[in-house]
């Protein structure tokens, strides 16, 4: 089931009304969270419906594995699904036909790894996690990062599917560039984990806005806005409209408001209330964050109704419908 569709089957959210802006910043001792304490719970959390991506995830959880391997794993999933289509093979393309992908990559130590603007690699969180390991570099684009992914073994393959080639044909006929709120547009994959060690990791890949300018870059592969971890407080990741997300450093924020002691949630709204000050046309976007604190609590918040997010620990597989400003 595409997103677009389970968004739709799942109607209306109960989740009560427009909740007020003006949330107060908690302290450290409020909130009970103190870096370090952690009850070596594993948990995988990801945005939208990617339940099969945290079910990948979670099988290097299980077995003892690190954080940053499953959340690589994770990703993989919907980057190799040619029916999803906003993220990797099969994405929508540029305005010129093109599918362009932007991923990155981060660890619990803050070692990190990007690449965007790169054609013709389906699996573009691996070449990311090269960049980490392999380079003195945190992120390489375009051509650049495709001559590096070649040279380390990858193939290049062809990634416009014809669903997503006829699309683009249909769109071509008005051209009009308009991206519709929780559509598959925009729908990037954020993913972020805890593992039994007590270390995160993230990941977030996406072939970004449809029907985007050539050279458009979004969130996902800037370290800071669309992925950020912090192995002494927590890791966030984002999804929506990237340009409102690279506006306010978004994830880096959501991190910053968890270590002023503010749960998960909490800073994931007090980063979408930052959005929606900073930004005049909020009402027309949609940005959603979710967030994991070493204690293995969580939460997400968006500016609009219908963000869901999966999460997965050992005893449950669940979707959650975030909480949101207006709807």
């Amino acid at each position: 089931m595409q997103r677009r569709d389970f968004v739709k089957s799942t109607g209306a959210f109960a989740l009560g009304g427009t909740t007020i802006l003006g949330c107060r910043e908690k302290s450290a001792e409020a909130s009970g969270f103190q870096a370090g304490d952690n009850p070596k719970r594993s948990i995988v959390i990801s945005t939208w419906n990617n339940i099969e991506a945290n079910n990948a995830a979670w099988k290097v959880l299980s077995k003892g594995g690190n954080a940053t391997d499953s959340v690589e794993a994770g990703v993989q999933i919907p980057e190799g699904d040619p029916n999803d289509q906003s993220v990797g093979y099969g994405g929508r393309p540029d305005r010129e036909g093109k599918v362009t992908l932007d991923a990155s990559i981060m660890n619990h130590a803050g070692e990190c790894g990007a690449v965007a603007f790169l054609e013709g690699i389906k699996h573009p969180i691996k070449v990311a996690r090269l960049v980490m390991e392999k380079t003195p570099h945190v992120l390489m684009v375009g051509e650049g990062a495709l001559q590096f992914a070649v040279e380390k073994g990858f193939r290049v393959e062809e990634l416009l599917t014809p669903e997503s080639e006829n699309e683009w044909k249909k769109w071509l006929v008005e051209a009009q560039y308009k991206p519709e709120i929780n559509i598959e547009n925009h729908d990037t994959i954020g993913m972020v984990a805890l593992d039994s060690n007590g270390n995160l990791g993230g990941a977030c890949t996406t072939s970004g806005l449809a029907w985007k300018m050539r050279g458009r870059v979004g969130d996902s592969p800037i370290i800071g806005a669309g992925l950020f971890v912090d192995g002494d407080v927590g890791a966030a990741t984002a999804t929506g409209v990237g340009e409102a997300v690279i506006k306010i450093a978004g994830s880096h924020l959501v991190v910053e408001f968890m270590r002023q002691g503010n749960s998960p949630e909490d800073a994931c709204k007090l980063a979408v209330e930052r959005i929606m000050k900073k930004v005049p046309n909020h009402a027309d976007l949609q940005v959603g964050f979710i967030a994991l604190n070493l204690n293995g609590e969580y939460g997400g918040y968006a500016i609009q109704r219908g963000f869901i997010y999966a999460v997965q620990t050992d005893s449950e597989s669940i979707i959650k419908d975030s909480k949101y400003f207006l709807g």
